[in-house]
This record gives C-alpha cells, sequence and structure tokens, in this order.
C-alpha cells in the first residue's frame, strides 16, 4: 500500500470518526489511526490498526493493494461499527469557539471636564455621541468619572447628590436623583458608567485637579451600599480609582476582591449588570490578579497612570498637552499578552485621540495601538468639537474589528526591522487571518518588514494583504511584505494567508495519561496538567476545549512552567456533554518540548478540561 494510499485511508476515516492519525511517514514508515466508537455518548471501545507500506514486508498490508487497502481500512470501520451489536458510531466534530464579552466601547468625562461634570454635559455628550456616528460603530458606554460626588451622606450612610448639578429632567422626576440622568441616556440606545474609589477619599479628596478638595469622595467602609445604590440607579459601569486606597496604603488585591464580592451582591439583588473597571494604575501588577478577580465574569484593568492630566477648556488647565511618547508609554506598558483572554483586558488608559497636541496621523497611530492591544476604546475628547478626520478615525470599521475581534486576545511584537522599528501581529479569530502593526517610532522615514514565518503562517504559501487603515486591498504576496512607513506613523494590515494545523495534546491526572476525548474537572487541589507541549513561537495560541453545563460563567487558573497563574473564564457551552472552545495565550519558553501546562481551581466548581490545541 502507498504513502498516498494511507493519507487516503486517514482522509476517509476523519470524515466518519475522530480519529488522531499519529503519523504519516515517507515509504517503509508506519502509519497509524485511531478509531474511537462512541454508544450513546459513552467510549465503547479504541480500536487501533497499523497499515504498513507495500515497500515494506511482513506487515497487515504488506500484499495489498490500492484498492484493497481501503477495503481493509473500511473492513476495520465496520469491524467497529459493530461493537456491541447495536452501537451507533457518532462524530466527534471539532468544538466551536465560544464567544466571550469584548473590551468596551464609550466616552468618559474625565479627559475633558475633570471634576467639573454634571447632568447637562453628559446629556450633550450623549447626543454627540450619537451624532458623530460613534454609537452606530459599536460606542455604547457615557461613563460619569470624577467630580459628579461631592461626599455627602445621610444620617444612613447613603450618597447625598447635588441637587443643582444633577437635576430632574421630566416632570415627575426629583433632584439630586442619579437615576434621572440615566434614565436619559438609556433612552438615547446607550449605557452609563459610574465612578467611585477603593479608599475612604477618592482623587478629589486626595489631589483634586480643579477646584477645592472634596473629602470622603470614596466607597471604602460602604462597599456594599454604594454599589447596590449604583446597581439600583440603574448604572451599566463602574470604575473603581485608588487615590485613597494608595494613600491608605491598602492592598489593591485584597480590596478589588471586596469590591467584586460587593458588585455581585448588587447584581443579585437587583438583576442588574455592573461591568467593572480597576483603576490602580499598574500598582502591584494587576494583570497577575485582577483577571477573574472576586469571581467576576469579565473586567479591565489600569496598567499606568494617565496619558495627561485633564484638559478643561476655559479653565486654567487649558493648556496642557497630549504628547506622542506619553502615548506609546502607555502602549508599551499595556502589552501583557498572557493576561487578556476570555474576557479580561489589559487598559492603557482613556484614548487621547482628538485632543490638543497630537496631529491627526499621530491620532491614527494611537487609534491603531489601541486596537492592536484590543483595549478598552474609552474616549477622552469633547466630543461636540470632533474633527471631521478625528470622527473618521474613531469611526473606522476595519480598525474597530480588529479591537472587537471574537477571539479577544493581545498583539505581540514578533518583529523588530532596527531600533524603533516595530512589528506587533494579533491572532485574529479566522485561522490563517492576522492583524499587524508596522510601527515607526524614529524621527525618519524607514522600510518595515514583516516575514510570514513571523506570523505563525506557512511560507511556502502566499498571502493577501489589506490596509486597514487606508481600507484598500493591497494583493496577493509570497513569504514576506516590506513598506517604507513615515516617521511616528504605522501602517496597520490585515493578512490573510495559511497556518499548520494546531498541535493537539491530551490531558495527565494523577500522572496517568487520559485517552483521547476524555477530561477532567479541576478542583481544588486537584490539577489537570499538558505536558511535553512543544511550540515553535515565543508565544503561543492555546485553544482549551471544555465544557460546561452549568448556567454560569466558571473560572479556573492557567500555571504555565510555574509561573505565576492567569485566572481563565470558561463561558457555558450548553447543556449535556456539548463542548467549547476557548483562546488564551501562553509563554513557553521551555526549549522542546518541555513545557507544562497545569489548570486548577481553589474550589469545587470548575470546567472539565478535555484537551488543548497549540499554535
Amino acid at each position: 500500500m502507498a504513502v498516498s494510499d494511507v493519507a487516503g485511508v486517514c482522509f476517509i476515516a476523519e470524515k466518519l470518526f475522530e480519529i488522531d492519525p499519529y503519523y504519516v511517514g515517507t515509504t517503509g514508515k508506519l502509519a497509524g489511526i485511531r478509531f474511537q466508537a462512541m454508544i450513546a455518548g459513552q467510549s465503547c471501545f479504541p480500536f487501533q490498526t497499523q497499515i504498513r507500506c507495500a515497500q515494506c514486508s511482513g506487515g497487515p498490508m504488506s500484499k495489498a493493494g490500492s484498492s484493497q487497502g481501503v477495503r481493509f481500512a473500511l473492513r476495520m470501520l465496520l469491524a467497529v461499527a459493530a461493537c456491541y451489536g447495536t452501537g451507533t458510531l457518532q462524530a466527534q466534530t471539532i468544538a466551536k469557539q465560544i464567544p466571550v464579552p469584548l473590551p468596551p466601547l464609550g466616552w468618559s468625562s474625565w479627559n475633558s471636564f475633570s471634576n467639573t461634570v454634571d447632568s447637562q454635559v453628559i446629556q450633550n455628550q450623549a447626543k454627540a455621541l450619537i451624532a458623530s456616528g460613534m454609537q452606530k460603530a459599536g460606542y455604547q458606554y457615557v461613563n460619569i468619572d470624577e467630580g459628579w460626588w461631592l461626599g455627602q451622606r445621610d444620617q444612613d450612610g447613603n450618597i447625598v447628590v447635588d441637587p443643582t448639578a444633577w437635576p430632574p429632567l421630566t416632570p415627575q422626576e426629583r433632584a439630586g436623583d442619579m437615576s434621572n440622568i440615566v434614565r436619559y441616556v438609556h433612552g438615547l440606545g446607550l449605557k452609563a458608567g459610574i465612578y467611585t474609589d477603593a479608599g475612604k477619599g477618592g482623587c478629589s479628596t486626595v489631589a483634586p485637579d480643579i477646584g477645592p478638595s472634596m473629602p470622603n469622595t470614596g466607597s471604602e467602609g460602604h462597599y456594599e451600599q454604594d454599589f447596590l445604590q449604583f446597581a439600583k440607579w440603574g448604572f451599566d459601569y463602574v470604575k473603581v480609582d485608588w487615590c485613597g486606597g494608595n494613600k491608605e496604603n491598602l492592598d489593591p488585591a485584597v480590596q478589588y476582591a471586596e469590591i467584586a464580592r460587593a458588585i455581585a451582591m448588587a447584581e443579585g439583588a437587583t438583576g442588574h449588570t455592573l461591568y467593572y473597571s480597576i483603576c490602580d494604575w499598574g500598582n502591584q501588577s494587576p494583570w497577575t490578579w485582577a483577571p477573574g478577580r472576586g469571581g467576576v465574569p469579565a473586567d479591565i484593568w489600569r496598567t499606568s497612570g494617565d496619558i495627561v492630566a485633564p484638559i478643561v477648556a476655559n479653565s486654567k488647565n487649558s493648556g496642557r498637552k497630549a504628547s506622542f511618547p506619553g502615548m506609546l508609554s502607555n502602549f508599551d506598558r499595556g502589552i501583557h499578552p498572557e493576561a487578556q483572554h476570555t474576557g479580561f483586558y489589559n487598559d492603557p488608559d482613556m484614548m487621547v485621540i482628538g485632543m490638543p497636541g497630537l496631529t491627526d496621523v499621530q491620532n491614527r497611530v494611537h487609534m491603531a495601538l489601541w486596537a492592536m492591544s484590543g483595549a478598552p476604546l474609552i474616549v477622552g475628547a469633547d466630543l461636540t468639537t470632533l474633527s471631521e478626520s478625528t470622527r473618521a478615525t474613531l469611526t473606522s470599521p476595519a480598525v474597530l474589528a480588529v479591537d472587537q475581534d471574537p477571539l479577544g486576545l493581545q498583539a505581540v511584537k514578533v518583529a523588530e526591522s532596527g531600533p524603533g522599528l516595530d512589528v506587533w501581529a494579533k491572532a485574529l479569530s479566522t485561522p490563517g487571518q492576522r492583524a499587524v502593526l508596522l510601527l515607526n517610532r524614529t524621527n525618519a522615514a524607514a522600510p518595515i518588514s514583516v516575514h510570514w514565518s513571523d506570523l505563525g503562517l506557512l511560507e511556502s504559501s502566499s498571502a493577501t494583504i489589506n490596509d486597514a487603515g487606508a481600507q484598500k486591498d493591497l494583493g496577493v504576496f509570497s513569504s514576506a511584505y516590506s513598506v517604507t512607513v513615515a516617521p511616528e506613523d504605522a501602517v496597520m494590515l490585515v493578512i490573510r494567508g495559511s497556518e499548520e494545523k494546531p498541535v493537539r495534546y491530551d490531558a495527565v491526572e494523577s500522572g496517568k495519561q487520559l485517552r483521547s476525548g476524555h477530561g477532567v474537572t479541576p478542583v481544588q487541589a486537584h490539577a489537570v496538567r499538558f505536558n511535553n507541549v512543544k511550540s515553535t513561537s515565543h508565544f503561543a495560541r492555546v485553544e482549551v476545549t471544555y465544557t460546561n453545563g452549568d448556567k454560569e460563567t466558571l473560572l479556573a487558573e492557567l500555571r504555565v512552567n510555574g509561573r505565576i497563574a492567569t485566572r481563565i473564564a470558561f463561558p457555558p457551552t450548553g447543556s449535556g456533554s456539548a463542548e467549547g472552545r476557548i483562546t488564551v495565550q501562553s509563554l513557553l519558553d521551555r526549549n522542546g518540548s518541555d513545557n507544562i501546562l497545569t489548570f486548577s481551581t481553589d474550589g469545587d466548581r470548575g470546567p472539565t478540561i478535555k484537551s488543548i490545541a497549540v499554535h
């Protein structure tokens, strides 16, 4: 039997059954096929046969011709079908990619209004978000930042709001009720966000940007009370700052976990979801502890300080300027790809696109960097004064699609064409597709090249390239692409090529290799381990096949080669044994096949991990 016939039999079997062709070699080598029959969803028995090439003597197929080889393989299939007499063979297909929460898109009051925000500001910005076309492009949050509250509480500890800043908007409403502005924002088809601090005193207490200090503008000591109030008012998003917590030398990992539990209680009491934004400016490396903090199924965390302090028109601070180096610094500090996955996102700060200090070209680069980062796109500019070019930058469909790609991953730097000449790549949900950014940080034009091998694509196959910024097709290219990039500029591409199939690994439980298709649930100290994992790239894309028959998202920790773990969300996959797939990026830094991936939980509930596939 010729090698081509072996491959053909493998192809036939793949179409009918789950098979594992563990080797299809050259002439004179063995080829193996493993079939698994399924009866009522349970394994009937694993059946393995070996087919030896015609040139080898003494093998099972040594005297068989091509047609006989195919008939032999089919007889093997029928033998499996006959197990238990009435068994049914059931094909096992590739698990579906499970949708994960995407990074939020919206606007925040802080960058352009500081602590002078009030009801009229929010109404004007909400209307402008719609008029600018941003709502149609996908922006939905209108977030009220610091300054909305003066720190007063009533005798029961409830927040008291300034009735002149937040008046009634209809005859039926009362002054000082924040649900007034929430109803207004919701009435426009948008979502509303609110702000507080993890400490007793917020940023308006510790370091007010405009005006006098406002004491006690934090939520410490009132977590459950305040977050319940936010949910009752109808807010959809809450940003929790760290000025008070920092002044008191609190532990951010502890405080933000307590806040997450308060949010969960508020959601349980009201049925209203609060999206969780952690803002401790990168203190104590939140990318190591913030994913899924306190059990939340989705959140974001700041990775650095502000790009620029607020630039408020007609104020003492109106002369401030955003800077290109400052924006680049925040981008660099926000790259932690191993932590960004399954609905958890690094947040390099609100965008300063359209604010004083950046050119139109720099605005476009800023947008591309945040999209490649898969970052929350929260605009800080005054939406009522946006230029046409700024609106076009913020609403570019191709660039927004990269940010909102369903895999929810972050770009990694894969190459350099020289100092300050970067090649960044982001894996997209379509197999073989990559978003690529050719970034020139220098003050001189320079050529930058990207090779298919840098992207994990086959060099032997051609690829099509689309210029995402210019929204035009560039054509078909072989093995590499090069272009001259202007100083302090970038070219954003979407490259569609071919990639090798990932390598699948089955789990090890208590030192024993599990049979293909069988999974195990990591609970408490009972870990699920994948040994001898190999990758040809520094950051590997890892697809995890699992089941979660619960109605809620379950969490498990992934630890690679003994390093600090990242908490992964496993959304429901459906009833019964329905399988799903999520994708993460892992740093596989051991040579050869020496990498070890371990999944664990600290409770008695977790997903059933079936297998991993490594790109």
